[in-house]
Formats: C-alpha cells, structure tokens, sequence
C-alpha cells in the first residue's frame, strides 16, 4: 500500500534544487576542531549518506543543519532559512540516538503526541503501518525490545510528514527482516519527494540506499558521489582463499597490495585478480575456497579514512 501524504501548508520542494546547504561551516568545542570549512547541498528528494569514523565531525554537521548548535564561521540554511526558525521545524523529521522518550506511554500514544505538535502530520494509522508498529501499537515503550524501540522512533520522526528527514543510525538493534522493511519504507518517503539524509556504519546500507554518499574524516569532506563513484576510489579486486601458505610469503607476491590472514584463511586486496591467482596455485597446489569480488564500499571508505589518517589530516 501507497503511503497517504497530507498536503503541506507550504509549497513542495522541486526535486534537485537545494533543501538544506552549509557553506564553509566550521565548529571547534574547546582545542577540538570538529568541523573544518565543510559545504554541502541537500537537494530535493535525494537521500544522501553521511559516512565517517567515531569522532570525524557527523553528529556536529547534523546538529548545525537541525538548529541545535551554531557554526563558529560558516552559514547554516534549511529551505533558505534559518534552521532555528520554528516554521522550520514543522518542516523537519529527526530519528537521533540520544533520543529519550516516556517509558511508561503507549506506542499509540508517542505517535499521538508528536504527531500534534505538526500542523499536517500523517495519519496515525499511516505513521503506525510505514513504521511497522500496528502490532504494538497498545505497549507501553520501556515494555519494547531494543530493535521495537527504534521503530518506535521511526514513527516518530516521520508522524509530522517532513520535507527534509534525518536519521541518525536508524536501523541499529533490528533484525534482518525488520532492517530490510525499514529501508523500503525509506525508499518510498524518496520516492515520494522526502528529503533524507542518512548516518551509518552500516556501509551495506549506504550503498543499497543513497543517492549520493560524503565521507567525513577529521571534520573535513574526503569524498563524495554517487556509491558507484565512492567504490571506483578503490582499484582491485578482493582475493579469499584458504592456503598452507604463510602470509609473510604471499605479501612478496607481485601485485598484493595488502594480505590479511586468520589461521589458515586469507583476505587479499589486489590490484588485478588473474596474474595472483596463477602464482598463488603454483605456490600451493592445495590452495580451496577461492573467491575473487570486486572491492565494495566498506573498501572505499577504509582505503579513503586510512589514506588522510596517513597524511596527517587532523
């Protein structure tokens, strides 16, 4: 079933044109410098992922764009204004990790409850079946399971209809089935014009729903494009096998860029497949378990991180 948006009191945003840009913004908390001279668009009906290690600066990009935290230089906007303007707000949707709700309400009632803070949100009925809540909908929230809790703040997030969606690690706690539902309701908000973006280390994840994906590291942008773009960063292949061979004497091999070893199971970064491959069964001609991949994103992002780690970029 087709998700029922209610029209909103503003204009729609034109798919591609820009919702929410920040402009060299840069934000330092003590001798830390958390963000360093980043810009970004996000344009209409696009869900871009923003990607990074532990400590590289997402959590103060996403808190500028939601009006929780000022830029020391830089500027914010959100549908060209402020994003502490309260007309703003109505605009936007949040899923946050440090989100705390009312344990002791009902499900029905969280979505109640947010949802009358909008002046257009979704009909309940519609919050509780795009976030998979009509079977508990009547639990009280500190009775849920930790996974049940998310899509709880799912529900949340979305009950007010949003423009522009963020969602902050969404899937954590939830099972296969229920993380695979999750991103198919995603899809559909895009589908439907919503604005998302999108903060993971689930890097399967990035790749099976961004439209484009910017890699942070140390406060400032490493990489952006599209998940093909991102992936083409990183040349090979990926070799696994299991061999009698020590890993000391597959790292002279011409042509590994890095092997990796546990017990007798081997993981190789190559740059071409064929010619390694030829030496490796010449080497060991018990060599099994062969399996040649092309490189995927979480390659991408560790070969990205690891190279500005390496030059210095603090």
């Amino acid at each position: 079933m087709a998700a029922v948006i209610v029209q909103p009191p503003w204009p729609a945003t034109p798919p591609k044109l820009t919702v929410a840009q920040a402009n060299r913004v840069s934000k330092a908390y003590g001798s830390v410098q958390a963000l360093r001279e980043v810009s970004l668009g996000l344009r209409g009906g696009e869900l871009l992922a923003l990607l990074g290690p532990n400590g590289a600066g997402k959590t103060t990009l996403v808190r500028m764009l939601l009006g929780l935290a000022s830029p020391d230089s830089g500027r914010i906007s959100v549908f060209g204004a402020d994003p502490r303007d309260e007309i703003m707000r109505y605009r936007v949707g949040a899923m946050l990790q440090v989100a705390r709700v009312p344990e002791t309400l009902r499900v029905r009632e969280h979505i109640d409850l947010f949802s009358s803070y909008y002046p257009n949100p979704l009909p309940i009925a519609e919050t509780l079946r795009i976030a998979g809540l009509e079977e508990i909908k009547t639990r009280r929230f500190g009775e849920l399971s930790g996974g049940q809790r998310q899509r709880v703040l799912f529900g949340i997030s979305i009950c007010g209809n949003p423009d522009l969606l963020f969602l902050d690690e969404p899937t954590v706690g939830l099972d296969v089935e229920a993380r695979r539902l999750m991103w198919a309701q995603i899809r559909a908000l895009v589908a439907l014009g919503k604005t998302v973006l999108l903060t993971t280390h689930y890097l399967h994840e990035a790749d099976a729903l961004a439209d484009r994906i910017l890699v942070l590291q140390h406060g400032a942008i490493v990489a952006e494009g599209t998940p093909a773009e991102i992936k083409a960063r990183t040349i090979g292949k990926q070799v696994r096998f299991s061999s009698r061979l020590s890993v000391e004497e597959i790292r002279t091999i011409p042509g590994v860029v890095s092997a990796t070893a546990d017990q007798q199971k081997f993981e190789l970064q190559v740059q071409a497949a064929e010619p390694v491959v030829r030496e490796l069964l010449l080497r060991d001609s018990w060599l099994s378990d062969l399996e040649v991949t092309t490189a995927g994103l979480e390659e991408a992002f560790l070969a990205l991180t690891q190279n500005h780690h390496s030059k210095g970029v603090n």
